[in-house]
């Protein structure tokens, strides 16, 4: 009897142990939208995600879980040894054809209204090497790609060779951020007054966001999109146009107003009016 016992408790504290390694996370929400004069409609999302850690190894997998199966929507491995990373996309997704109709990712397919409809087989193995050299770490990985980057006096600044240089930092109490990517530079800026947390994008785009957490409203000024000209690649990808043909639709300015508020249950309540389409949104979240 007494070996019976002991036999249990090990093996109680083996399986104990097991999982304390496996976390559990999720999210679910229910969404009512008026649409303003068109017809309303409810939309339902229920996502989970199961993290396995053993050493420096790290295995996620997410699925969708509101539709009639569950379906996989990422799973990747990671692993560290030493100043080296392994990292492992063994999940491929699927893509949508300019029919709305599902496609798989090792298909090419041509079309008119200037969708990007192709997408190669994304599943992949990197590696890449992180060494720090003084106060900055260079990174290199199997594309040939190599990063230098490094914090100093607050200031963080990232360069590649992939032609992309950020620098960030909190300056005087405000937090800046600028971007170059291959002679294209984007910048943001945050603040806070009063209170008030402001945003203010290179794309013109306008944040404010009052409260406190928990309890917040934010109102976004979003600027007109002007008209892109239509791009056409080929299914190969190897021209300057990339993959398949895709433009960017003209659009009006805007403005949305958002109200959240947390409740003691543990879920979130928010409302979210936009002036686009005059609509209100009503959605209830949870996550764990």
């Amino acid at each position: 009897m007494k070996k019976l016992i002991a036999l249990f408790a090990v093996s109680a504290m083996a399986s104990t142990s097991a999982m304390s390694a496996i976390a559990l996370s999720g999210a679910a929400s229910v969404s009512y939208d008026d649409n303003g004069s068109a017809a309303s409609a409810t939309t339902y999302d229920a996502d989970l995600t199961v993290t396995g850690t053993a050493g420096t190894t790290t295995v996620t997998v997410s699925a969708d879980v509101d539709g009639s199966s569950f379906a996989t929507s990422a799973a990747t491995m990671a692993t560290t040894i030493g100043p080296v990373t392994v990292t492992a996309d063994m999940h491929d997704e699927v893509s949508m054809d300019v029919a709305g109709t599902t496609t798989a990712t090792t298909t090419s397919a041509s079309g008119t209204a200037g969708e990007q409809i192709f997408e190669s087989t994304d599943t992949s193995v990197t590696i890449s090497v992180d060494a720090p050299i003084g106060d900055a770490t260079v990174g290199v990985d199997d594309t040939g790609t190599l990063t230098v980057s490094g914090t100093w006096s607050g200031i963080t600044m990232s360069s590649s060779t992939a032609d992309v240089t950020t620098v960030a930092g909190s300056i005087a109490g405000m937090d800046v951020s600028v971007t170059n990517d291959a002679g294209a530079t984007t910048w943001s800026l945050g603040t806070t007054v009063s209170g008030v947390a402001l945003t203010l994008a290179s794309s013109q785009k306008v944040t404010a966001t009052f409260g406190l957490a928990g309890n917040t409203m934010v109102v976004s000024s979003i600027p007109a999109q002007a008209l892109v000209a239509q791009v056409d690649g080929n299914s190969a990808g190897t021209g300057t146009g990339g993959y398949g043909a895709r433009l960017t639709a003209s659009a009006a300015s805007y403005s949305t107003v958002a109200i959240s508020r947390s409740l003691t249950s543990g879920a979130t309540l928010a409302a979210t009016y936009s002036t686009a389409d005059d609509s209100l949104t009503l959605k209830a979240s949870v996550a764990f």
